[in-house]
Protein backbone atom coordinates (compact mmCIF):
# COMPACT_ATOMS: atom_id res chain seq x y z
CA UNK A 1 0.00 0.00 0.00
CA UNK A 2 1.68 3.62 -1.05
CA UNK A 3 2.59 5.72 2.28
CA UNK A 4 -0.42 8.11 2.93
CA UNK A 5 -1.17 10.80 5.28
CA UNK A 6 -3.14 9.54 8.09
CA UNK A 7 -6.09 12.07 7.72
CA UNK A 8 -6.05 10.93 4.08
CA UNK A 9 -6.72 6.79 5.43
CA UNK A 10 -8.61 8.42 8.60
CA UNK A 11 -10.96 9.89 5.68
CA UNK A 12 -11.19 6.35 3.54
CA UNK A 13 -11.65 4.48 6.73
CA UNK A 14 -14.48 6.61 7.57
CA UNK A 15 -16.16 6.52 3.73
CA UNK A 16 -15.95 2.95 4.10
CA UNK A 17 -17.85 2.65 7.36
CA UNK A 18 -20.31 5.12 6.59
CA UNK A 19 -21.24 3.11 3.08
CA UNK A 20 -21.31 0.14 5.73
CA UNK A 21 -23.68 2.16 7.71
CA UNK A 22 -25.81 3.45 4.98
CA UNK A 23 -27.17 -0.39 3.46
CA UNK A 24 -27.42 -1.69 7.21
CA UNK A 25 -30.50 0.49 7.42
CA UNK A 26 -31.84 -2.01 4.26
CA UNK A 27 -29.89 -4.74 4.22
CA UNK A 28 -28.93 -7.77 6.78
CA UNK A 29 -25.58 -8.65 7.61
CA UNK A 30 -25.36 -11.61 5.42
CA UNK A 31 -26.86 -9.38 2.42
CA UNK A 32 -23.96 -6.49 2.90
CA UNK A 33 -21.03 -8.05 1.06
CA UNK A 34 -17.44 -5.70 0.35
CA UNK A 35 -18.77 -5.85 -3.28
CA UNK A 36 -21.83 -3.85 -2.39
CA UNK A 37 -20.30 -1.92 0.13
CA UNK A 38 -17.33 -0.48 -2.43
CA UNK A 39 -20.04 0.46 -4.66
CA UNK A 40 -20.93 3.23 -2.22
CA UNK A 41 -17.50 4.65 -1.96
CA UNK A 42 -15.70 6.87 -4.40
CA UNK A 43 -12.91 4.68 -5.12
CA UNK A 44 -12.51 1.03 -6.22
CA UNK A 45 -13.54 -2.22 -4.41
CA UNK A 46 -10.05 -3.52 -4.07
CA UNK A 47 -8.98 -0.18 -2.16
CA UNK A 48 -10.69 -1.38 0.49
CA UNK A 49 -8.22 -4.28 1.47
CA UNK A 50 -5.79 -1.37 2.06
CA UNK A 51 -8.07 -0.42 4.99
CA UNK A 52 -9.81 -3.39 6.60
CA UNK A 53 -9.73 -7.68 5.51
CA UNK A 54 -12.82 -8.19 5.82
CA UNK A 55 -16.43 -7.57 5.61
CA UNK A 56 -16.28 -8.32 9.54
CA UNK A 57 -13.69 -5.59 10.41
CA UNK A 58 -15.96 -3.04 8.98
CA UNK A 59 -18.89 -4.55 10.58
CA UNK A 60 -16.42 -3.77 14.06
CA UNK A 61 -15.22 -0.63 12.97
CA UNK A 62 -18.47 0.79 12.77
CA UNK A 63 -19.38 -1.47 15.90
CA UNK A 64 -16.60 1.12 17.50
CA UNK A 65 -17.91 3.67 16.39
CA UNK A 66 -21.57 3.77 17.76
CA UNK A 67 -19.60 2.69 21.30
CA UNK A 68 -17.68 5.67 21.37
CA UNK A 69 -20.62 8.22 20.31
CA UNK A 70 -22.67 6.40 23.33
CA UNK A 71 -19.58 7.01 25.61
CA UNK A 72 -19.44 10.51 24.70
CA UNK A 73 -23.40 11.04 25.53
CA UNK A 74 -22.31 9.58 28.55
CA UNK A 75 -19.38 11.63 29.38
CA UNK A 76 -21.76 14.90 28.64
CA UNK A 77 -24.98 13.30 31.33
CA UNK A 78 -21.79 13.06 33.77
CA UNK A 79 -20.66 16.50 33.16
CA UNK A 80 -23.38 18.17 32.99
CA UNK A 81 -25.01 16.96 36.40
CA UNK A 82 -23.68 17.64 39.75
CA UNK A 83 -26.39 15.55 41.37
CA UNK A 84 -28.88 12.78 40.29
CA UNK A 85 -31.22 10.63 41.83
CA UNK A 86 -31.56 7.01 40.90
CA UNK A 87 -34.61 7.18 38.98
CA UNK A 88 -32.84 10.60 37.27
CA UNK A 89 -30.14 8.06 36.24
CA UNK A 90 -31.92 5.58 35.03
CA UNK A 91 -33.74 7.93 33.19
CA UNK A 92 -30.53 9.44 31.72
CA UNK A 93 -29.09 5.95 30.77
CA UNK A 94 -32.00 4.87 29.03
CA UNK A 95 -32.40 8.40 27.05
CA UNK A 96 -28.82 7.65 26.09
CA UNK A 97 -29.44 4.41 24.37
CA UNK A 98 -32.49 5.32 22.84
CA UNK A 99 -30.21 7.46 21.00
CA UNK A 100 -28.17 5.15 19.56
CA UNK A 101 -30.59 2.99 17.61
CA UNK A 102 -27.72 1.39 15.21
CA UNK A 103 -25.61 0.18 18.46
CA UNK A 104 -28.60 -1.63 19.67
CA UNK A 105 -29.28 -3.17 16.01
CA UNK A 106 -25.63 -3.98 15.95
CA UNK A 107 -25.41 -5.94 19.41
CA UNK A 108 -28.68 -8.19 18.18
CA UNK A 109 -25.90 -9.60 15.62
CA UNK A 110 -23.62 -12.36 16.02
CA UNK A 111 -20.76 -10.44 17.40
CA UNK A 112 -18.87 -13.26 18.23
CA UNK A 113 -18.57 -14.06 14.14
CA UNK A 114 -17.22 -10.23 13.63
CA UNK A 115 -14.54 -10.83 16.38
CA UNK A 116 -13.34 -13.83 14.86
CA UNK A 117 -13.17 -12.54 11.20
CA UNK A 118 -11.44 -9.49 12.51
CA UNK A 119 -7.42 -8.81 12.87
CA UNK A 120 -6.30 -8.78 16.70
CA UNK A 121 -5.11 -5.00 16.55
CA UNK A 122 -9.12 -4.37 14.71
CA UNK A 123 -10.31 -6.29 17.89
CA UNK A 124 -7.87 -4.36 20.35
CA UNK A 125 -9.47 -1.02 19.01
CA UNK A 126 -12.69 -2.16 19.43
CA UNK A 127 -12.63 -3.73 23.17
CA UNK A 128 -11.23 -0.55 23.99
CA UNK A 129 -13.77 1.47 22.70
CA UNK A 130 -16.12 -0.66 24.79
CA UNK A 131 -14.56 -0.65 28.28
CA UNK A 132 -14.37 2.84 27.70
CA UNK A 133 -18.05 2.37 27.04
CA UNK A 134 -18.16 0.81 30.80
CA UNK A 135 -15.83 3.24 32.69
CA UNK A 136 -18.16 5.89 31.55
CA UNK A 137 -21.09 4.06 33.20
CA UNK A 138 -18.96 3.30 36.19
CA UNK A 139 -17.96 6.60 36.13
CA UNK A 140 -22.06 7.63 36.92
CA UNK A 141 -22.31 5.29 39.62
CA UNK A 142 -19.27 6.26 41.14
CA UNK A 143 -20.59 10.20 41.04
CA UNK A 144 -24.41 9.15 41.47
CA UNK A 145 -24.77 6.46 43.79
CA UNK A 146 -21.70 6.70 46.11
CA UNK A 147 -23.46 4.12 48.70
CA UNK A 148 -22.61 1.58 46.09
CA UNK A 149 -19.81 -0.43 46.97
CA UNK A 150 -17.28 -1.81 44.32
CA UNK A 151 -18.83 -5.22 43.83
CA UNK A 152 -22.08 -4.03 43.90
CA UNK A 153 -20.79 -1.38 40.64
CA UNK A 154 -19.27 -4.44 38.70
CA UNK A 155 -23.05 -6.35 39.51
CA UNK A 156 -24.46 -3.82 37.47
CA UNK A 157 -22.01 -3.02 35.17
CA UNK A 158 -22.29 -7.32 34.32
CA UNK A 159 -26.34 -7.03 34.45
CA UNK A 160 -27.03 -3.91 32.34
CA UNK A 161 -24.38 -5.07 29.50
CA UNK A 162 -25.59 -7.78 28.68
CA UNK A 163 -28.87 -6.84 29.09
CA UNK A 164 -27.94 -4.27 26.35
CA UNK A 165 -27.70 -6.94 23.41
CA UNK A 166 -31.38 -8.04 23.72
CA UNK A 167 -33.23 -4.65 23.42
CA UNK A 168 -33.34 -4.47 19.69
CA UNK A 169 -35.29 -7.30 19.36
CA UNK A 170 -37.64 -6.11 21.56
CA UNK A 171 -38.48 -2.92 19.98
CA UNK A 172 -38.37 -3.40 16.41
CA UNK A 173 -40.48 -5.84 15.65
CA UNK A 174 -42.17 -6.99 12.07
CA UNK A 175 -45.19 -7.62 10.59
CA UNK A 176 -44.10 -11.21 9.76
CA UNK A 177 -43.53 -11.26 13.39
CA UNK A 178 -46.28 -9.92 15.17
CA UNK A 179 -48.33 -12.76 12.76
CA UNK A 180 -46.34 -14.99 13.82
CA UNK A 181 -46.52 -14.11 17.42
CA UNK A 182 -50.36 -13.77 17.16
CA UNK A 183 -50.90 -17.15 15.53
CA UNK A 184 -48.30 -18.79 18.64
CA UNK A 185 -50.99 -17.49 20.64
CA UNK A 186 -48.56 -14.97 21.92
CA UNK A 187 -49.48 -11.61 23.51
CA UNK A 188 -47.46 -8.85 22.11
CA UNK A 189 -47.25 -5.74 23.82
CA UNK A 190 -44.77 -2.39 22.15
CA UNK A 191 -43.12 -0.64 24.09
CA UNK A 192 -40.26 2.31 23.19
CA UNK A 193 -36.24 1.04 23.69
CA UNK A 194 -36.82 3.98 26.52
CA UNK A 195 -39.79 2.04 28.72
CA UNK A 196 -37.82 -1.30 28.27
CA UNK A 197 -34.33 0.31 29.29
CA UNK A 198 -36.00 2.64 32.54
CA UNK A 199 -37.84 -0.51 33.43
CA UNK A 200 -34.72 -2.76 33.97
CA UNK A 201 -32.62 -0.44 34.98
CA UNK A 202 -34.61 1.24 38.02
CA UNK A 203 -35.33 -2.57 39.20
CA UNK A 204 -31.26 -2.67 39.05
CA UNK A 205 -31.07 0.58 41.22
CA UNK A 206 -33.65 -0.31 43.28
CA UNK A 207 -35.62 2.19 42.99
CA UNK A 208 -38.82 0.59 40.53
CA UNK A 209 -41.69 3.35 41.34
CA UNK A 210 -43.20 4.15 38.40
CA UNK A 211 -41.92 6.82 36.08
CA UNK A 212 -43.72 9.47 34.51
Amino acid sequence: MPKVSPEFAAGRKTEIIDACKKLFQTMNFRQITLKEIGKETSFSRPSIYNYFHTKEEIFLALFEREYALWTADLDTLLRQHDSMTKPELADGLARSLEKRGDLLKLLSKNLYDMEENSRLETLTSFKTEFKNSMNAVHALLDKFCPEMDEQEKQDFLYMFFPFVYGIYPYTAVTEKQKDAMERAGMHYSYQSVHEICYKFLARLLGCAERHS
